[in-house]
């Protein structure tokens, strides 16, 4: 139905030309302008939209059933509620959305009937480890009363993906934060 990107109107043209879809979003006037002269020389019929508005818009129309928010940051915190507010199956693959506004998500997606499926790499393993119960009432099930008395999350990759495994025991939590992609905590 509808595609949402930030200002990579190349791969937007193809992802329209792919797929077809009757909307696609941009987030300033000035890429939307560029993505529909684009679209219009390829002869596609895909209607442009732009701004943040217009990407709520899309997450809540009545014939979409899922919406992917993958948007990277805040950016994609008000489609992905919107979304949510519309009771749409929300399909999760940012972790930010969850770090910054957890329990107004969680509330927002008790109060709707939305379902909300993590589907990043890391919540999605804890996701598939859970009980059912606390899969179907994610943020607000007792972890303990359903048997879940810790998790324990691995990392894939960060700072020490290629160092030899006989090396890991002497790595340091300073060396840890040290992410070759991103900012980490402690």
């Amino acid at each position: 139905v509808a595609l949402v990107a930030g200002k990579n109107v190349t791969r937007m043209v193809e992802q329209c030309l792919e797929f077809s879809p009757r909307y696609a979003v941009m987030d300033d006037e000035a890429s939307a302008k560029l993505l529909k002269t684009m679209l219009q020389q390829q002869g596609s019929r895909t209607e442009v939209l732009s701004g943040q508005q217009a990407a709520c818009d899309m997450a809540a129309l009545e014939d979409v059933d899922q919406v992917m928010a993958a948007i990277v940051g805040a950016a994609g915190l008000l489609p992905t509620l919107a979304a949510i507010r519309a009771g749409k199956t929300i399909l999760l693959a940012n972790k930010e959305s969850l770090v910054t506004c957890g329990r107004l998500f969680m509330d927002a997606v008790k109060q709707s009937k939305a379902q909300l499926l993590p589907v990043d790499s890391e919540h999605n393993a804890i996701f598939q480890s859970l009980p059912q119960p606390i899969q179907h009432n994610l943020g607000y099930a007792d972890l303990e009363q359903n048997g879940v008395v810790s998790i324990l999350l691995t990392g894939s990759g960060g700072p020490f993906r290629e160092t030899p495994l006989r090396d890991l025991a002497t790595m340091t939590p300073d060396q840890a934060c040290r992410h070759p992609n991103w900012s980490m905590g402690r």
